[in-house]
């Protein structure tokens, strides 16, 4: 079976934000790929379900890994487990949250909140898991970790400031990452997956109206998981799921600054209303 070509072995992917949206896509598409699981998010109850439902469909392991991770205490847990495990195979670092309003007006908690999921975690964890995988030379070619960013961190959006800043280092460390691996030749993978509009509880728990976004430019998290999981077995760096988001992100990349920065405010007028 074609998809299952991932993981010929028994494998362990680590899942995080798990419980909801793309990063249960990921678990859901692994499972099926022959993965077994350490799934984590804070809410333990939609873990456990999906555990069950997910080790009954396919026959794998799926451990629940309940945890807030802007917290030390349990992100340096997990980091342990990864670097100890020895059928460590994938890493998905996907857990993160949204912002709105202007960033002066926004709660300076939210904001650590937010540099320690979108960037303290995923440098913990994936310093964990390259420290285990570099160790091993086993079947590396198919292993490594899948960085969800956002195309957000192509542009600078007036009252998404940190989500943008925190998603554009998120990109920036795996493509460094990338070019590590290559100067030491190994044949472990990094990706940063950059997906636009993703229907899921990411956009609902902001309040955002959905209604304000084109329908074709929403994604569902299916199709960008699947999009990932096929670039990865290709080893492909940067993945943006979507042919419009393509395009808009060629064009964010390309666009001088000063023009870039009025396109991100005449954006921001038409899809939020931040207060003055």
């Amino acid at each position: 079976m074609p998809e299952r070509a991932l993981a010929p072995e028994r494998w362990l992917a680590v899942v995080t934000g798990a419980s909801s949206g793309i990063g249960e896509a990921f678990a859901r598409q692994l499972a099926a790929r022959g993965y077994d699981l350490l799934l984590t998010a804070r809410r333990e109850d939609r873990l456990r379900h999906l555990a069950d439902e997910l080790s009954a469909a396919h026959q794998v392991s799926v451990e629940i890994f309940p945890a807030d991770l802007t917290e030390d205490q349990p992100r340096a847990a997990l980091a342990g487990r990864i670097r100890t495990s020895p059928d460590f195979g994938l890493l998905v670092n996907n857990a993160g949250f949204g912002s709105k309003g202007l960033f002066h007006q926004a709660g300076l908690l939210d904001q650590d909140q937010m540099h320690r999921l979108h960037v303290l975690t995923p440098l913990a964890l994936s310093h964990a898991a390259l420290e285990n995988l570099l160790a091993r030379g086993d079947a590396a070619g198919r292993r490594g970790i899948i960085n969800v960013s956002s195309v957000a961190g192509f542009e600078q959006s007036p009252s998404n400031v940190s989500y943008c800043a925190t998603k554009a280092w998120l990109t920036s460390f795996t493509e460094g990452l990338a070019i590590e691996l290559e100067l030491q030749r190994s044949p472990v993978k990094v990706q940063a997956l950059c997906p636009g509009f993703t229907y899921s509880e990411f956009h609902d728990v902001l309040g955002m109206d959905r209604g304000a976004i084109p329908k074709q430019f929403w994604l569902a998290a299916d199709f960008v998981v699947a999009e990932s999981l096929r670039a990865f077995d290709r080893g492909q760096l940067i993945v943006i799921p979507g042919w419009r988001y393509k395009i808009l992100s060629a064009f964010l990349r390309a666009v001088p600054g000063p023009l870039m920065r009025r396109i991100s405010a005449a954006a921001a007028r038409r899809f939020r209303k931040p207060k003055q």
